[in-house]
This record gives structure tokens, sequence and C-alpha cells, in this order.
């Protein structure tokens, strides 16, 4: 089975974004692993806002989301959207059970590319297998956060770590089990 991968920056106090959306603190001096990452995913997971958002920058970009990254099929998760770019699939109804199907899909891993609660339910749901966590040596104070309150605890086992120059420490998790109430699993 595929292996769903939340992969993403953070600030060291938890935040994905900042208090007005923003991503200037985000390093960019370099790949910090994407490059590597890219050979293993063929597929990603996209909730609406974080797809708008990706749209806007690729029409100002000449179609380039994020450098490097190599075509993938594009899985928009949404209730609201009509429709989605040539090529990207449209999931409106019973996501959680569409994710499970695609997962058992034959093909390489997929990334959990965002936004906030869509994340959220893939975990709640048990469906994300790892997470690589790219923690920026900043502490914006506010923002959104990555992860919210929860009635149940995920255990997590250090995969991988990587400490680069600039202070950015990289983490990979492979997720364990979720308890109370549920019996997940990888």
């Amino acid at each position: 089975m595929r292996k769903l991968i939340l992969g993403l920056a953070i600030t060291l106090d938890g935040y994905i974004e900042g208090p007005n959306g923003e991503f200037d603190w985000c390093f960019t001096d370099q790949d910090y692993g994407l490059n590597e990452f890219f050979t293993q995913i063929d597929a990603t997971f996209i909730g609406r806002k974080s797809y708008e958002v990706a749209q806007q920058f690729a029409d100002s970009n000449n179609e380039e989301t994020i450098p490097g990254l190599p075509p993938l099929t594009e899985y928009v998760f949404s209730t609201t959207l009509k429709s989605v770019k040539n090529g990207a699939v449209l999931i409106a109804e019973n996501a959680m059970d569409e994710a499970r199907k695609i997962k058992e899909q034959p093909g390489k891993d997929i990334w959990l590319y965002g936004g906030a609660s869509l994340t959220e339910a893939m975990l709640n749901a048990g469906l994300v297998d790892e997470l690589w966590l790219s923690v920026h040596p900043i502490l914006l104070g506010s923002g959104k956060p990555l992860f919210h309150q929860s009635d149940s605890r995920t255990h997590l086992t250090l995969v991988d770590s990587k400490v680069y120059p600039t202070g950015l420490l990289s983490l990979r998790y492979s997720v364990n089990v979720t308890e109370p109430g549920t019996a997940y699993a990888n």
C-alpha cells in the first residue's frame, strides 16, 4: 500500500502560516531534501485553500508551483469547488473513503501537501503514515497551527533527522498508534 506523507514547513512554535497567511519565513536557499522526496511520490492530496494559493502562485510563475516538482497526479479535496485544472482530480464526496481507495492503488507514495483542515481530517481518519516536518528556526508567535486539540494521542517513531547549517531541522516520523477509541497502526 502507498504511504501518505504529510510534508511541510513548520515554525519552532508550531505554525504553518503566519497570522496573515504568509510563508515569507520559509527558507528557499536550497532544496532541503525536496528533490530526493520528489523521487518517492507520484501524487498529492491538497485541500481547496492550498490548491487556490498554489494555482495563484503558478499563474505568475510559468505554471510552476515548486521548483523541481515532477508531474504528479493532483487530488483536490473540496466540497465547494466545481472544477479543477486539467489533469487534476476533484474529490468532493466521501473524501476519506476516496483517499483510502487511492492509497490502495499501485504507485509511489502520496504527498499530503495541505491544508490544515485536510491534514487534520486525514490524521483523525488514520490515513497519514508519515510526518516529514521541516522545522524552521523562527518563533512566529501567532498564525495557523499545524495541530489542534484532540481527544486522542498519536504515537510517532523517529525515522530520520537532519540538521542543516541554516538551523533548519528536518524530522521524519512514522505514525504508529492513535488512542483512545481507535486501533490505527501502520
